[in-house]
């Protein structure tokens, strides 16, 4: 869709760090993680929320999401996974993503307050994608 941050991220249009080019989806760093290596995965075709994702999609995507969530986990070292959709309230991009964000016991995050930080530089976002990316089974 033009006009879409995240569709110009899929067609490449729009750089961002990848973690994951699949059919069912593609997964990238987010630019303002809750914590260093927070994942966001979308789906290639623009849908806005979780209802207009067709049925015959959802294995394949949340296959994906799994997938990543075991990744974020292996390659970063964190002791969890937080994974969270928000569908219009809350969707600061109108297209489906589903966030994966590390997570590690006392890391400070509680309910749904998500406070953001950056990467030092391109180099460290390029290291944990790299991370991720090579952890993913």
């Amino acid at each position: 869709m033009s006009g879409c941050v995240f569709c110009g991220i899929v067609a490449g249009e729009v750089p961002a760090f990848r973690v994951a080019d699949e059919a069912d989806g593609v997964a990238f760093l987010d630019t303002r993680p809750v914590f260093k290596g927070h994942v966001l995965v979308v789906p290639r075709t623009h849908l806005v929320t979780l209802a207009d994702l067709p049925a015959d999609a959802l294995p394949g995507y949340f296959r994906l999401v799994q997938r990543l969530a075991v990744a974020v986990e292996a390659g970063l070292g964190s002791g969890g996974t937080f994974v969270a959709m928000n569908n219009k309230v809350s969707q600061s991009v109108p297209h489906l993503h589903t966030h994966v964000v590390p997570r590690t016991k006392g890391d400070g995050l509680r309910g749904f307050f998500w406070p953001r930080t950056r990467y030092a530089d391109d180099a460290e976002a390029e290291d944990f994608a790299g991370r991720i990316a090579a952890a993913l089974a």
